[in-house]
């Protein structure tokens, strides 16, 4: 078992037991937090959906963030990824939002930062924020390290709410 299963277990097994729904807004990791929520033996209980937020346009057409909210935010920030978590969460009506937004490489983003570089965020009961800087130019390497630090994030929050 991956350290990524490992961890979407535990963060299944709790939002199971408190009959509570997460959704997934990523970007860099292209749907793996997602695919390993969605392994996990009856996500059907707790997961409502997710989207892969890539680009501007996505964001507008799937978050419904324009111009207008991104006014003194750059994507790839931690402000810019609970944004997008609180905004996910309000549109799915569930308990709890993930997001992350970060450049995977090999090379840094539009943005100024480096590959290696995400912020993930945790909408929800309680809310958290971190970033994660790998060092790597490795782009497969890095999407999984971005998303074992999103559901390590996730399952942080969900302990503190307990």
């Amino acid at each position: 078992m991956t350290q990524l299963e490992s961890i979407a277990g535990k963060v299944a097994a709790l939002l199971i037991a408190r009959k509570e729904t997460i959704a997934v807004a990523e970007s860099s990791t292209g749907g793996l937090i997602a695919v390993a929520l969605l392994a996990v033996p009856g996500a059907s209980a707790y997961f409502i959906g997710g989207a892969v937020v890539y680009t501007k346009a996505s964001r507008a057409a799937l978050l419904g963030i324009g111009d207008a909210e991104m006014i003194g935010m750059r994507p790839s920030t931690e402000a810019y990824a609970l944004l997008c978590a609180r905004t996910l969460r309000h549109k799915m009506v569930a308990t709890w939002a993930l997001s992350e937004t970060g450049a995977t490489g090999p090379s840094g983003n539009r943005y100024g930062d480096a590959a290696g570089h995400t912020c993930v965020a945790v909408a929800g009961p309680a809310e958290k924020a971190a970033t994660l800087e790998t060092g790597s130019t490795d782009r497969r390497a890095n999407m999984d390290a971005f998303a074992v630090r999103a559901l390590e994030l996730l399952l942080d929050a969900l302990s503190a709410k307990a």
